[in-house]
């Protein structure tokens, strides 16, 4: 088996069978197979893959397990040589998936690939190549200096090794994942996509932004505009941060986790004041 593809899905089915097709699509021609990982969706979206996508390999959980746990269940399951983690809000453009294979046998030192995202209106998604969070990018990050963290001075149009991988389309090396592990279930949602890749540069992996395409419809699975986003998000943070640079000095770490609580605090705030505004 040459492909797995994994998609992790909760209450989108309508964005969910458009990537289904899309995958199809872009499957052609290559030994694949897709699994489902629905998280206790309640809307029709186990039905509908199960009645009208018997192809797929369906997991219903009966509860909602995060990203990380998952796509874990999924990539245990998984016969293929490589392994892609694709959100169910994407759509995957006919060539692309042909042109990461060719690309990751072509450079067996990669480990993982990511693709050129699309926005939904078309506009280029500068989270298509990032750089490791260490405390000085991420604190330059939240001054809003961002050039850094979005890896900008790299071109569009050809490949280029990168630090992070996006989560919405991470293309694995199985043999990678077998060395540094899948993914970090500490994690429930968010970071985790942050913490593989760092894993995999430091087991002496590439990680490659490769210019395919997929458009990201971002975050149709999750609402970011409620406090449990906030919760997660930040807290995603602070277990990266805590599990990498907890052996640096407190002068380093302390600005940086008081940078976190107060962006947290900031989104908290912002919350309340629309919900207030609506109210």
């Amino acid at each position: 088996m040459k492909l797995s593809v994994v998609i992790v899905s909760y209450n989108v089915r309508p964005y969910l069978t458009a990537c289904l097709d899309s995958v199809a699509r872009a499957l052609e021609g290559i030994e694949g197979e897709v699994f489902v990982v629905d998280n206790d969706s309640t809307d029709d979206s186990v039905e509908v893959v199960a009645g009208s996508y018997p192809w797929v390999h369906l997991i219903n959980n009966k509860e909602n397990l995060g990203f990380s746990k998952a796509n874990n269940k999924a990539i245990r399951e998984a016969n293929g040589e490589y392994v892609l983690l694709l959100n169910p809000d994407t759509n995957v453009a006919e060539d692309t998936l042909k042109g990461v294979l060719d690309f990751m046998d072509a450079h067996p030192e990669s480990g993982g690939a990511g693709v050129r995202m699309h926005n939904a209106d078309g506009t280029l998604a500068p989270e298509s190549r990032r750089a490791v969070p260490t405390p000085w990018v991420a604190a330059l990050k939240m001054l809003g200096f961002t050039r850094r963290y979005y890896m900008s001075r790299l071109s569009w149009e050809e490949p280029s090794p990168i630090e992070v991988i996006s989560g919405a389309f991470f293309f694995l090396r199985r043999k990678a994942i077998d060395q540094v592990g899948m993914l970090d279930e500490d994690f429930f949602m968010y970071g985790e996509d942050i913490d593989l890749s760092y894993r995999l540069l430091k087991g002496g992996w590439q990680n490659w932004y490769l210019p395919f395409d997929i458009i990201h419809y971002k975050g149709k699975s999750t609402q970011k505009s409620d406090f449990r986003y906030v919760h997660v998000f930040y807290q995603a943070m602070l277990i990266f941060f805590r599990k990498h640079y907890s052996h640096l000095s407190f002068f380093f770490t302390l600005p940086v986790k008081c940078a976190i609580y107060f962006r947290a605090s900031l989104a908290l705030a912002d919350i309340i004041r629309k919900k207030l505004h609506i109210g």
